[in-house]
């Protein structure tokens, strides 16, 4: 960041995050925007995360962070208190005695050029992609070819390579040796758009948070062919769009850009911790 200019006013930040993640491309259901925050207060310090927990409210604190962008929104049903005996409550209370703003791009960041699911799709190693399926006027998820057909196997152990680390790794349906060429993926929660994955002719489907009877009724309708199924976890399949977006953001500031110093966070903040009795068996 340049010493001798002032920074850029939080609103002026928030045009540029708003014209890569348009508010209006968000999901109906969705709660995007600014959270906390006073638009004309300076951000010198921008931090971006996955989720706007208690643990990355801290470090963007002691990094002297005066914005926290995030893809998960922090109030995304009704509250009746902000208490700090709960802990959305203090971690509202967190934001504003530390004076840091908190904005969310959600969906709306999920269907961007510059988004979660292009971000997967780089890391699924697909040199193009177009929408899996359009949802309220929106690209949502990508679908793609490799450069190559691989076995699942190794299409796995390359994707395991480019996501965050954690604690249950990637879950995989299907034959080790069962040969892709064609990716479907959504980034975050995606047993809900089999019915596309399968209209897309994919050999796998990338996502996360796959139901038992969901994941298990889509491999018997396959009749153990493809589409295969990879869940990611959901934090690893959107974490990686956080560099992205990062690039992108600075990018977009402009000559503001050398005003503004930004980190991505180093919380992970998957909720899973280790596993016990996993079978050997399974690892591929």
């Amino acid at each position: 960041m340049s010493d001798d200019a002032a920074p850029p006013s939080l609103r002026e930040v928030l045009d540029a995050v708003e014209r890569l993640y348009p508010p209006g491309s968000a999901q109906s259901w969705d709660r995007v925007g600014l959270v906390t925050g006073d638009p004309d207060q300076p951000v010198a310090r921008v931090l971006l995360a996955v989720d706007p927990t208690l643990e990355v409210v801290a470090e963007a604190r002691s990094l002297g962070a005066d914005l926290l962008l995030t893809h998960h929104p922090l109030l995304m049903r009704g509250v009746h208190t902000v208490a700090t005996t709960s802990a959305k409550g203090a971690t509202v209370t967190e934001l504003v005695v530390g004076d840091v703003a908190l904005y969310v791009a959600h969906t709306n960041a999920d269907v961007a050029a510059e988004g979660v699911c292009e971000a997967l799709a780089d890391a699924c190693d697909l040199p193009s992609s177009e929408p899996l399926v359009v949802v309220e006027d929106q690209p949502l998820g990508r679908v793609g070819d490799l450069p190559e057909p691989v076995d699942l196997r190794t299409f796995v152990r390359g994707l395991a390579d480019r996501l965050p680390r954690t604690a249950g790794g990637l879950r995989v349906a299907g034959p080790p040796d069962a040969p892709v060429r064609r990716v479907a993926l959504l980034g975050g929660s995606g047993d809900d758009l089999f019915d596309a994955v399968r209209a897309s002719g994919a050999d796998v489907y990338v996502t996360a948070d796959l139901r038992h009877h969901p994941a298990l009724e889509a491999r018997e309708e396959a009749r153990g062919g493809t589409p295969y199924l990879v869940d990611a976890g959901h934090w690893a399949s959107e974490q990686v769009w956080l560099a992205r977006a990062e690039r992108a953001l600075l990018a977009e500031l402009g000559p503001l850009a050398t005003r503004v110093e930004t980190h991505i966070s180093t919380v992970r903040t998957d909720p899973w911790t280790f596993v016990v009795g996993a079978d050997p068996g399974g690892t591929a």
